[in-house]
């Protein structure tokens, strides 16, 4: 586990790399691949994505590896400065470092990191692609199936 700075950001670095690409491509494919799929026709997630111009984010259809690379930045930097000294501090909160075993505070450490983490990154995801979501539906729901306007009253 880390044990100085420059250890505690090539860890954050390392966690953070693989983090972010799961959370993208979980995002793409297991909870918009299938939609991607049928509103485009297409019969891969990779070719729906590619069909419709890549991912929005932040008012613009963007690659994959914009998406990932963006994302990689938001959340390295959220670690660095907010992750990491809040899940010490609340690590310590529950535990004394000096009468816990290393591993049980370092597992108490990674676990608040994931408890503060988790929420944040998700709410920069849904900042990144708030408005799009209303729009694309009353577009392309009709597709699907899924948006039925109210015919107004006679």
């Amino acid at each position: 586990m880390p044990r100085n700075q420059f250890q505690r950001i090539v860890f954050a670095l390392l966690t953070v790399i693989v983090t972010v690409h799961a959370y993208v491509f979980y995002s793409l494919y297991v909870v918009n691949g299938s939609l991607l799929m049928q509103l485009t026709g297409e019969g891969s997630v990779l070719k729906a994505v590619k069909h419709q111009g890549g991912v929005y984010m932040f008012g613009n259809m963007l690659p994959i590896w914009a998406v990932v690379l963006v994302e990689f930045c938001f959340a390295f930097a959220l670690e660095c400065s907010v992750g990491s000294p809040l899940s010490f501090r609340l690590a310590r909160r529950m535990f004394d470092p000096r009468k816990t075993h290393p591993m049980i505070f370092e597992t108490v450490i990674i676990c608040s990191t994931v408890l503060i983490m988790c929420p944040c990154m998700s709410l920069i995801a849904a900042a990144g692609r708030a408005g799009r979501h209303r729009r694309y539906i009353a577009q392309n729901g009709r597709i699907a199936g899924r948006y039925r306007p109210r015919t107004p009253p006679a």
